[in-house]
């Protein structure tokens, strides 16, 4: 793990702790929301962070610095599974990982219930 990722691990579990807080978690979960997934190799689970935007049942997370992050590739190609707490209330999604000519990546969630 490098620093960045260090970094980036660290601040992720404050700001799990923050964004569960009672009177945060609607205040924040309007832009904020905690992604959980299934890592593709390790069969691990994840939390983390992450910024959205929401239209209906289409959730849209831009991914910063991607090639820096591994997350988002577990939703490659065909994609998959995800749960996202929104605002502190439970979401579940297919999720899907592109990337653009300019290598920007944004992670698309289309909200199955």
């Amino acid at each position: 793990m490098n620093t960045f990722q260090k970094s980036a691990a660290a601040f992720n579990r404050v700001f799990m702790v923050v964004m569960k807080a009672p009177v945060l978690d609607r205040a924040l979960g309007r832009s904020m929301g905690i992604v959980t997934y299934t890592g593709r190799k390790s069969g691990k689970e994840f939390s983390l962070p992450v910024a959205y935007r929401r239209t209906g049942n289409h959730v849209k997370v831009a991914v910063a610095v991607p090639d820096k992050k591994s997350w988002w590739r577990n939703f490659e190609n065909d994609g998959g599974r995800v749960d996202l707490d929104l605002g502190g209330v439970h979401h579940s999604g297919h999720a899907v990982a592109t990337r653009d000519d300019r290598g920007r990546v944004t992670v698309d969630i289309v909200l199955t219930r």
